[in-house]
């Protein structure tokens, strides 16, 4: 099934030019990790400014049910009183994550280290996505899986009652794989090490040095980032503000800049080096986008993005530059439709195994709005410049998709329709309505049969 049975297509049409100035939700990287480290210390946390979506809420519910007193006050402020690590419960049922890919791998890190019994399910979509990447080194300290082909959901974990520390390389880049071994060398005696070939984002090893975990990085001699963990550290309490989640940024940057007559401004956005690739490739593009009134809270930057409508021109996106910019090739891709000749994204395998498979997903929804475009294996190539819109676009269950879409139906020459707009909670609850606020015209649309 294409979309879910609770399914709201929305549609997109060009209409005022947008303008104004907006706060777009907390990041979800780092609202995901605030709720776990907090859980992993001992004592009271509290943590500003979380994106309330589906995909935190249920790592809320999952740091709950292993023992962690978690409580939104009337103030948005979350307090979480921590059982510290080695004092997981296990929980009373199945943990249901949703479509929170990033929450149950990262979830199954955190208790696969642990002498308890863990079992995890999933939305459709959820339950399709590979988990060996994150399984295989759990079983190589000690954790049990029993887990359907292919080691995907519904699977159930059983950590051992003393972890065995590891030293283990990432075969592909990814944050999610990274930051499940050091989660699960945080309870293993010893030092666990991570050596990742491309660097990925940091916010976990931000993160766990800023609760106080014994952490080292450094480059060896053939570039790659060395990662060392001591495990069983007491970690603390720490008072958290989450910034701007920089992938919910984009799609407002990327309509402002291809709807004519658009001025915006994004405040308090995430600046992570790990998590900027976008606006670096929208800067080469010809972007009239700047960076002002740049600050630091919690070890990381932000600041505000000024964005204007642009005149695009096509260019070729580095594979190396894919891990600081993942989940924005969907909305990259629509920039390019509007962008003067052909831009060109390298090293996209990693969006094969997303919500859905992504670069399949873009494609086919460049196709049934008239945009030209190339599928490879690992990339995308895409011809800007010509008269589109009027298509209906499949999500596959993909709140990335939807929005990107979206986004293109406010500057396309026909409206776009998405055949489901509910999913976009999964990460960006407010999106229409601060869409809206800019001027943006999306509607709910008749259902289709998509």
């Amino acid at each position: 099934m294409s979309h879910s049975s609770n399914a709201v297509p929305l549609t997109a049409r060009a209409g005022s030019p947008l303008k104004g100035r907006i706060r777009v939700p907390g990041d979800k990287s780092i609202s995901h990790r605030s709720i776990m480290f907090s859980t992993l210390a001992i004592g009271r946390s509290t943590v500003e400014g979380i994106l309330e979506s589906e995909d935190v809420l249920n790592t809320i519910g999952a740091m709950r049910a292993v023992g962690a007193r978690v409580e939104r006050p009337a103030d948005g402020r979350w307090s979480i009183e921590g059982i510290g690590l080695g004092s997981l419960l296990e929980p009373a049922g199945v943990i249901d994550f949703g479509n929170a890919g990033t929450g149950v791998r990262l979830t199954m890190g955190i208790v696969g280290s642990h002498p308890i019994a863990t079992t995890f399910v999933g939305d459709a979509s959820l339950s399709r996505r590979p988990m060996g990447r994150v399984l295989d080194p759990l079983r190589m300290m000690g954790a049990e899986v029993v887990a359907r082909s292919g080691d995907r959901l519904p699977l159930s974990i059983r950590g051992p009652k003393t972890a065995t520390p590891l030293t283990y390389r990432v075969p592909v880049p990814s944050a999610q794989v990274k930051s499940a071994v050091l989660l699960a060398g945080l309870n293993a005696p010893g030092v666990t090490t991570v050596i990742e070939p491309v660097a990925t984002r940091d916010h976990t090893e931000k993160m766990l040095k800023g609760f106080g975990a014994n952490l080292s990085v450094e480059l060896n001699d053939a570039g790659e980032r060395v990662i060392r963990l001591a495990g069983r550290p007491e970690l603390k309490p720490q008072d958290v503000i989450v910034p701007g989640d920089p992938s919910s940024a984009a799609f407002p940057v990327v309509a402002a800049l291809i709807t004519p007559g658009s001025e915006i401004v994004v405040e308090n956005v995430l600046l992570n080096e790990h998590r900027t690739g976008l606006f670096k490739t929208l800067q080469e593009m010809g972007a009239d986008l700047s960076i002002v009134n740049i600050r630091e809270t919690g070890g990381e930057e932000l600041g505000d993005i000024v964005v204007r409508h642009s005149r695009l021109k096509g260019v070729t996106v580095p594979a190396e530059r894919a891990p600081s910019m993942i989940d924005e090739y969907p909305v990259l891709a629509i920039a390019a439709a509007f962008a003067e000749g052909e831009t060109v994204m390298q090293g996209l395998e990693e969006l094969r195994v997303k919500e859905s498979d992504r670069l399949a997903a873009v494609a086919r929804g460049l196709e049934a709005n008239g945009v030209t475009c190339r599928e490879g294996e690992s990339t995308l190539s895409v011809t800007g410049g010509g008269r589109f819109g009027g298509g209906t676009v499949v999500t596959h269950l993909d709140h990335r998709i939807a929005m990107s879409f979206l986004v293109l139906g406010l500057a396309a020459e026909k409206p776009v329709t998405v055949d489901d707009g509910a999913v976009i909670a999964t990460s960006f609850p407010g999106f229409r309505d601060l869409m809206a606020s800019l001027g943006a015209g999306i509607d709910e649309a008749e259902a289709t049969n998509a």
